[in-house]
């Protein structure tokens, strides 16, 4: 039971950070678009503002539980390791397709060739999310007994 909290910890924090990273880097760093793009850009900001909560969210919530499991000494590193790449690849990968392609709420970026931003982002999101699935699938090691 505690793997599986602490791999949910990790999911939850690696979405987080790839929130984070996306709204700090693409929203406002580089200006390339806002979570909700099919509308005003007041409404842009209020739907980065949301998307800000939401990634803010879960980071808080994934790092509650990890003091919890810590404190307990529950804590299951690799698998906590294992959640936080594959919960950051699983949200990019969802972003860059159902987000960007199938609802259209934005793309990563507006007049250019979008190919190479898709296929890049997307790529990563793979890594990420296999990385993160062969940690959660590798055995703990057993204690010594």
């Amino acid at each position: 039971m505690t793997g599986r909290r602490s791999a949910g910890s990790g999911a939850l924090v690696g979405v987080g950070v790839a929130a984070f990273v996306d709204e700090t880097v693409f929203h406002q760093l580089l200006h390339w678009h806002h979570f909700y793009d099919r509308s005003t850009p007041a409404a842009g900001l209020v739907s980065d503002g949301v998307f800000h909560a939401f990634g803010w969210i879960a980071l808080v919530a994934g790092l509650f539980l990890y003091a919890d499991l810590q404190r307990a000494g529950g804590l299951a590193t690799g698998r906590w390791w294992g959640g936080l790449l594959a919960g950051a690849g699983g949200f990019q990968l969802y972003d860059g397709t159902v987000q960007h392609k199938l609802l259209h709420l934005h793309q990563i970026r507006y007049d250019v060739d979008l190919l190479a931003y898709d296929l890049a982002w997307n790529a990563a999101a793979v890594v990420l999310l296999a990385s993160g699935l062969v940690l959660l699938r590798r055995r703990s090691p057993q204690p010594d007994g």
